[in-house]
């Protein structure tokens, strides 16, 4: 059976995954996405990513309500008020996963509707869209709006934190006077509390930012069992006072990889605490390591005229997979493919404190390096795996070079 054509138009990489990643998740449709530089009259739907370097699509198409055109807010004025795209869909860029679901869903029904020769929608129901697109275009603003709000009060909300976390270190240096030792105890647990707020609330506007402004993390050459220790040390006083048993094991192969530990510290730290909070007392979690080989191909997304560098033999592992499981309740199946979405939350009433924030910000420190992250039900309790790229490129290596010369300058300084 012919399937649906799709023609993504767009330099935007981070987009060319999404749309191969959202047609996955119709693996009954026979659907072909290729990405090339000009439109396809052949094709059933053009989704337009406009920018200055693309530009506006044809105005001369003999039908436009075949063409997804994605916008900036300063743009949508205009093409808003165009004739000649009055028909088409307008989505307001950045676009969200769940936005690009619904229009392809709906691009792919109608597809399937046309090749079983249900004949063209009435005119009524073409209204009605055509009215519901426009209301959820207005939705994106208006959305786009109370985010960019949150966003400056979550950095505002930064600088109180810094300071608190400041006044801690400067009981704890015992310069106004000396400190008892239960009293360094109550401070340490205060300056930490406060650096994971800090933290938390960086990522929160980093997470709100995220789809205007994309962000490149500062990768170099870093241990992960550092990190994984780190993430340990902060959620200490956690697996203590429900006496948690912890076992890590992390293979040394292929374990040094180019990434921002600042932020893998931070995934970590929201894995191990989701986890703390999910088992039981006198529970366990267990975190392994290995090299593993990822196969990152899409089979759906064709780059028309460019070569794929990973369709070439390779015996050696490219990336490296890290696995927290725990010994809590499994994680309700109806969640698991929604569960690093914003805002959502899997354990009801009980416990509302996470806000689906914190599996949220997992999920984009993953991308950000290129990487993967799931959840899954093992027999032995739930297990989120991290998976990220092994091999380091010369920009790793250099900044490498560069924060190895700046650590030894500091403790010479010093």
């Amino acid at each position: 059976m012919m399937g649906m054509k799709i023609r993504l138009v767009s330099q935007d990489s981070a987009l060319h995954r999404l749309c191969g990643e959202i047609l996955g998740e119709f693996p009954k449709e026979n659907c072909e996405l290729t990405v090339a530089p000009a439109p396809d009259p052949a094709a059933d739907l053009c989704i337009w990513d406009y920018s200055d370097e693309v530009g506006v699509p044809p105005v001369d198409s003999d039908d436009m309500s075949k063409y997804l055109i994605l916008l900036p807010r300063k743009a949508i004025p205009a093409f808003r008020g165009a004739p000649e795209f009055a028909a088409a869909t307008l989505v307001l860029k950045p676009a969200t996963r769940a936005v690009l679901r619904a229009f392809l869903g709906l691009a792919i029904s109608n597809g399937k509707d046309r090749l079983a020769g249900a004949g063209s929608p009435c005119s009524d129901r073409d209204e009605i869209l055509q009215c519901l697109i426009e209301a959820n275009l207005r939705l994106q603003e208006y959305d786009q709006d109370r985010t960019n709000f949150l966003a400056r009060g979550m950095h505002d909300f930064r600088a109180p934190l810094t300071a608190i976390s400041g006044y801690c270190g400067l009981f704890l240096s015992e310069a106004l006077g000396p400190v008892a030792s239960e009293q360094r105890q109550v401070l340490e647990r205060m300056q930490q509390s406060t650096r994971r707020l800090s933290r938390m609330a960086s990522a929160m506007f980093q997470l709100s930012i995220d789809r205007h402004t994309k962000r490149r993390p500062d990768l170099y050459l870093n241990d992960l069992q550092d990190c994984v220790d780190q993430a340990l040390h902060e959620i200490a006083p956690v697996i203590e006072s429900k006496q948690i048993g912890v076992v890590a094991e992390l293979e040394e192969r292929y374990r040094s990889l180019p990434c921002d530990p600042n932020l893998i510290e931070q995934l970590l730290v929201n894995l191990l605490d989701n986890a703390c909070k999910f088992t039981p007392r006198n529970g366990e979690i267990e975190i392994r390591g290995y090299p593993y080989f990822w196969d990152r191909r899409n089979s759906r997304a064709v780059m028309v005229g460019v070569r794929e560098r990973r369709r070439q033999l390779s015996l050696e592992p490219n990336a490296y997979r890290l696995e927290i499981r725990n010994t809590g309740a499994g994680i309700p199946d109806r969640y698991l493919e929604t569960i690093f979405e914003e805002y959502t939350s899997y354990n009801g009433a009980q416990d509302r404190s996470g806000a689906g924030l914190g599996l949220a910000i997992c999920r984009m420190i993953a991308l950000q390096h290129e990487g993967r992250i799931w959840a899954e039900n093992t027999d032995a309790g739930p297990r989120f795996t991290l998976v990220l790229p092994a091999h380091s490129n010369e920009q790793a290596r250099s900044n490498h070079s560069t924060h190895m010369e700046a650590m030894s300058y500091a403790e010479v300084l010093e």
